[in-house]
Formats: C-alpha cells, sequence, structure tokens
C-alpha cells in the first residue's frame, strides 16, 4: 500500500472540465457526463498501472461502484472480478446511519492470498469503504481502494482517486426515471 507521505490527492488540473456544477437550494451538485467517466476510468486505471499494482481481484462496492470496477477491469485487463452491496446514501445528502452489507457477499475463503483493489465512486463519509475493507483485508494478501471522487471529509484516503470535490455528484448512472418499479 503507498504510505501517506507518497500519497497526493488529485487536483483540479487531474479533472476534466466537462464535469458541470449547478446549485440547488441546499448543495452544489457537479455532474459526471459519460463521456467524462471514460476519461476518468481510463485516467485512473493508468494511475494503477503507473504504480506497478498488479490486483488479482477487482471487487466493485454495489451500485455506484459497479461502473467504475467493471470500466477499471477493462481497461487493466482484469477478468476476476466480484462485487459486494451496501446500501447506505438514500438520496442527495441523506444516508441510513450506517452502511448495511446486503448478500450475497463474495466467499471470504475465496480471496486467501490475492492482491484485490476495491472500486467505487465516490468516498464520502468513507463509511462504506471502511466497512468493506474491514471485512476484506484480514483474508487478502494486499488490498488498495480506488474511486472517482474523493470527499476532503472522508474518513477513508483512496490509494487511487481522480479528484477531490465537496460537490453532490450527479453520476450519469444516477440519471432517472427508474425503468420498472424500484425494489430495495
Amino acid at each position: 500500500m503507498p504510505s501517506l507521505a507518497t500519497y497526493r490527492p488529485p487536483s483540479a488540473d487531474d479533472k476534466e472540465k466537462t464535469a458541470t456544477v449547478a446549485e440547488t437550494a441546499e448543495h452544489k451538485v457537479e455532474t459526471l457526463s459519460w463521456e467524462t467517466f471514460g476519461q476518468a476510468s481510463r485516467r485512473l486505471a493508468q494511475k494503477i498501472a503507473d504504480d506497478g499494482y498488479e490486483a488479482d481481484l477487482m471487487v466493485a462496492i454495489a451500485r455506484g461502484g459497479l461502473p467504475v470496477g467493471g470500466a477499471l477491469a477493462y481497461s487493466l485487463g482484469m477478468k476476476n472480478c466480484a462485487a459486494i452491496n451496501v446500501k447506505f446514501y438514500t438520496g442527495i445528502g441523506t444516508r441510513l446511519d450506517v452502511p448495511v452489507l446486503l448478500p450475497p457477499t463474495p466467499p471470504l475463503v475465496d480471496l486467501a492470498g490475492l492482491k484485490v483493489i476495491v472500486a467505487d465512486d465516490v468516498a464520502d463519509s468513507g463509511d462504506t469503504m471502511a466497512m468493506v475493507v474491514e471485512l476484506l483485508r484480514p483474508h487478502v494478501a494486499d488490498l488498495r481502494t480506488v474511486v472517482l471522487y474523493h470527499k476532503p471529509w472522508s474518513t477513508v484516503v483512496p490509494d487511487y482517486a481522480w479528484a477531490t470535490t465537496r460537490d453532490w455528484i450527479h453520476f450519469p448512472w444516477d440519471e432517472p426515471p427508474v425503468v420498472g418499479r424500484p425494489r430495495a
């Protein structure tokens, strides 16, 4: 794991200028387009490759981490992927008291000796990533974390991040309306 002394949070220069920021009555909202998501994912993959980290398994935190983990896995040439389901955020600025792990979960015994990278869309409070890292770390040889966005107040500083922001992020996969009946 890179030491905190060598970690440099992403600067505004690292971020493509095509992400837009708007304000609601309560929050600034940054909108990430599919095109910018593709560019950001590729940059993140390049950071991981440049660091020399070759993970055996990509674990995406569902749901927001699924597109991120998939894009990174393709860019890094990884085929071994898994998902872990966590429910925490319920809307803009609203969340449950604690993250809740939902079934199914990857069998932890299958992770022994693997180098794992955990992907999510954002480290906001950091609680979701912290829970997943705490669950997986004792069972793997090495674990690193990657997110598109890191919030300055997050309790977890990811190993790799594309950008740091204080804004609420509207991801392209957040686009309403839901097709069909919403489910838990």
